[in-house]
Parts: C-alpha cells; sequence; structure tokens
C-alpha cells in the first residue's frame, strides 16, 4: 500500500501523528467513472466523498483536470491513467516530461495523485506494440517523475485476470506463457525497484453461478480447499488473490505488494444476466468487500497483508455500452442516493435497497391498504429529485406530464406522491421502496382523493 510501501524509522515523539496518519488513508478507494450524461459536477463529487462517505481515495480512468482540480486540498488520493494510447510516445524522456508538466504538475501536490497507471489492462485488449512498449513507457515515466523532483507518487498497471492460465486451485497458478517472463517478470521487477504495487483486477462477479453464489459474494459456505497448499478459501476474491500471488511467487516476486485496481458488482442486468445481477449479490460483495478490508485480514496465504482496494464503481453510468449491466455498477445513483448500503456513509444510516424496476402502476393499485407518499418536511429538491430518479427508471410518468390524467394539481408534491407512489407498489410494497433518502413515507390513507380529485 501506498503508506507502507517504504519502511522508515521514527522518534517516538512522533509515532502518535504517524498513526493518525496511516489510520486516515486505510478506508477503501472507489473508480470515478464518467460514462454519463447526467452526473454530478466533479466539484459536487468531491465534496460529497469528502463529507458523506469514508471513501479516501479514487481512481479515474484519465487525467481528467475538472476532476483533478476538484479534488484539490481535500485530502483524497488520485490515481490518474494514461490513455492506452500515449504508451508508445511515453517511451521518449523528452515526451514523458511534457506529458507530465501538462497533465501532472499544475495539479500536484495540491490534489493528493498517489499513482498515474500506464494505461489499463493492456496484456488482456493489447493491440501488441501497446504490450512491447508498457515496460518501457513505465521506466521512462518513474524516470521523468524523479526529475520534475516528485518522490511520492508511484507508477503502475492494471491488470485483468486473463494474465492468469489457471486460478482454481491457488496452488497450481501461474501466469500465462509468454507473458509470464517477456512481460510480467519485468513489471514485477519495476515495481520490486520502485516499492509500487502490482495492480491486478479481480471480479468473481465473472465467475459467478447458481451453484456457488454463496461463495461468490462473502456469504456462508462450506468453502473451497486446496490440498496443496492446505488452505481453506471462504470466498472467490481471496482465492483470486492468492492466485495472483502464488504465480508472483513463481516468477520470485512474491515480495512485491499487490493491489486491487477494480472489482464490483452489478446489481441489475438484462434477464439473460440472471440470478447474477441483483441488488441483493452488489450489496452482498461489495459489503463483504469493505468488512473485510475494514478487519485488516488478508488472504490464506497472506493473513497479515492488507491489500489496497478500489471497487468499481462510483456511480451507475448510463452511456456505458454493452448490457444493462454494465450501466448498474455503481454504489450511487447520480443524484447521490446510495443504490444499497454497504458500510461506507460517515452517518451510518443504511440505505434502502432499490430492486429492479418494472412497468408502474398507478397510484393506488396494489394491497389497497397502504401508499408512499412525501414526508411533510420534505423540500421541493428533494420531491424533485425523487421524481427524476423514479422517471429515469424505466416508470411511465405520463400521467404527471401536461394533458395526463394525474397532472392536477399542478405541483412537485403532487406529481411526487404520484411517482414516489408508483414505484413503491411495483417494486414489492416494502419499506424500503419508499425510502427515498428519508423523503417518503407509508400511509394506509388513500392520498389520491386529495391529490387527484
Amino acid at each position: 500500500m501506498a503508506v507502507s510501501a517504504t519502511r522508515r524509522h521514527f522518534p517516538p515523539t512522533s509515532l502518535f501523528l504517524l498513526l493518525i496518519t496511516i489510520t486516515s488513508v486505510q478506508s477503501i478507494g472507489v473508480n470515478y467513472g464518467t460514462l454519463g450524461d447526467n452526473l454530478p459536477p466533479p466539484a459536487q463529487v468531491a465534496q460529497f466523498l469528502k463529507d458523506r462517505t469514508t471513501i479516501d481515495r479514487i481512481k479515474i480512468f484519465d487525467v481528467n483536470p475538472d476532476i483533478l482540480r476538484a479534488f484539490a486540498n481535500t485530502g483524497i488520493l488520485v490515481a490518474v491513467t494514461v490513455p492506452n494510447g500515449e504508451i508508445p510516445a511515453l517511451t521518449d524522456l523528452a515526451y514523458a516530461r511534457r506529458w507530465l508538466a501538462a497533465n501532472i504538475e499544475p495539479f500536484y501536490p495540491q490534489t493528493k495523485i498517489n499513482y498515474i497507471l500506464v494505461g489499463n489492462e493492456i496484456l488482456h485488449w493489447g493491440p501488441q506494440n501497446l504490450v512491447d512498449n508498457l515496460v518501457a513507457a513505465m521506466r521512462t515515466l518513474h524516470q521523468a517523475l524523479i526529475l520534475s523532483g516528485i518522490k511520492d507518487i508511484k507508477i503502475t498497471t492494471a491488470h485483468s485476470l486473463g494474465i492468469l492460465e489457471s486460478s482454481d486451485p491457488p496452488s497450481l497458478a501461474k501466469f500465462r506463457p509468454g507473458w509470464d517472463k517477456g512481460v510480467l517478470a519485468p513489471v514485477l521487477q519495476f515495481h520490486r525497484e520502485t516499492k509500487s504495487p502490482f495492480m491486478v483486477n479481480p471480479y468473481p462477479y465473472f465467475g459467478y453461478s447458481p451453484e456457488n453464489a454463496n461463495f461468490s459474494v462473502f456469504h456462508t459456505n462450506r468453502g473451497v480447499f486446496d490440498k496443496f497448499t492446505k488452505r481453506t478459501y471462504g470466498n472467490m476474491f481471496d482465492m483470486l488473490m492468492d492466485a495472483v500471488y502464488v504465480s508472483m511467487m513463481k516468477l520470485r516476486y512474491g515480495d512485491v505488494d499487490i493491489a486491487v485496481g477494480e472489482t464490483g458488482w452489478s446489481a441489475l442486468g438484462e434477464s439473460f444476466e440472471q440470478p447474477r445481477c441483483s441488488v441483493e449479490n452488489a450489496a452482498a460483495y461489495n459489503g463483504g468487500l469493505v468488512r473485510k478490508y475494514n478487519s485488516g485480514r488478508g488472504t490464506p496465504l497472506r493473513p497479515r497483508k492488507k491489500v489496497e482496494t478500489y471497487i468499481f464503481g462510483l456511480f451507475n453510468e448510463n452511456q456505458k455500452t454493452g448490457p444493462l449491466s454494465e450501466r448498474n455498477f455503481g454504489l450511487f445513483r447520480p443524484d447521490f442516493t446510495p443504490v444499497y448500503d454497504i458500510g461506507i456513509m460517515r452517518e451510518g444510516v443504511a440505505a434502502p435497497l432499490q430492486p429492479i424496476q418494472r412497468p408502474a402502476l398507478p397510484p393506488s393499485a396494489g394491497d389497497g391498504k397502504k401508499w408512499c407518499v412525501p414526508k411533510a418536511g420534505a423540500t421541493d429538491a428533494e420531491l424533485q429529485a425523487n421524481i427524476d430518479y423514479v422517471c429515469s427508471q424505466g416508470v411511465d410518468c405520463h400521467p404527471i406530464q401536461p394533458g395526463g390524467a394525474c397532472f392536477d394539481p399542478d405541483n412537485v408534491r403532487a406529481h411526487a406522491s404520484f411517482v414516489m407512489n408508483a414505484f413503491y407498489q411495483t417494486e414489492g410494497r416494502h419499506e424500503f421502496n419508499c425510502d427515498f433518502s428519508g423523503s417518503g413515507s407509508i400511509t394506509f390513507t388513500d392520498p389520491s382523493t386529495s391529490l387527484y380529485s
């Protein structure tokens, strides 16, 4: 991890301050993607993470100047990513220095940049000229940092677990032939020399099946026994991480730290992606990951090695391509309401679980006994946010539009009452379907007579 990559001896008088420093940067991180046309501005995101969550580090997939500027003086660590296409040019020292001068130095050290990732999953996606230039670009960019007088930003790159030929059992894992000695050994040598972490992207999500569901999402299960190491694995995340570690040991680089650049779970998917994609599975996996991280436990083969981890991702991103699941990996919706609770909110209040969206029913539909209405103290801004959210989730909001059956009375509270109840009735009539970040409440009195008459 960044705070322990270099061992130093401190005088007793500074020990207390050291402990405070380490504690303050030991929270789990998150990937901040921006492929959405409804996402809040970076300044709001930075303030939200600082004030409302325990997240103290982010990773972005570019060097977005607006994000780097927004996170200045927040104390939140920021890992940035060099676009893949820049890799060949970064093998030239003069170009690398110009790249730093344009993309890093204007924001550093006000923005606490801790890592520069040279590309993302290069071995997985290619093309070959990027693979061939990866290590040289990492070394040249590191040299450029030193020449610029910057010594506390580490260079790394993130790898998909496609670098492994096998992972089950972990004791028999190894890197793919050709990549092992040709690319990964030089990468690991660089990490050893610079005390930077080898970063991987493990996704138990992709290994999920109904048969191993509990093992995938940190639920109680029998575990998987590795007869060669005599270790029992209680979850797939640990098994994948030890498979990486064993593969590193086979190249004699077991001393290099490992970090997790991405891992996460989608809360919603197409019908063919079920039952894997659900709020329950996403909450169980990411919540289990946070609990494991906060406990300080490592893996069965490295029980005392706490692994720096970045969850994917911060927001649901509505412009990502591919199936529906790709747009629903976020911990938060664009209005900052949690998709589910994993214990990262500072106020410690459990967030409502929001299940899969379905077509809306009329406001009085359902069992005829309970309705969801705005709380008396809910502000118009809160209620408008509820309207925007529900209408973005596939609920039919035509009745509250001009000419619609429920357009009158034309005010935010009446319209919010319609859509909040429509969401509540169609999503299962659970209390958490009417939470709306504390702005909704259940009533046993049919509100339609006063709202829509």
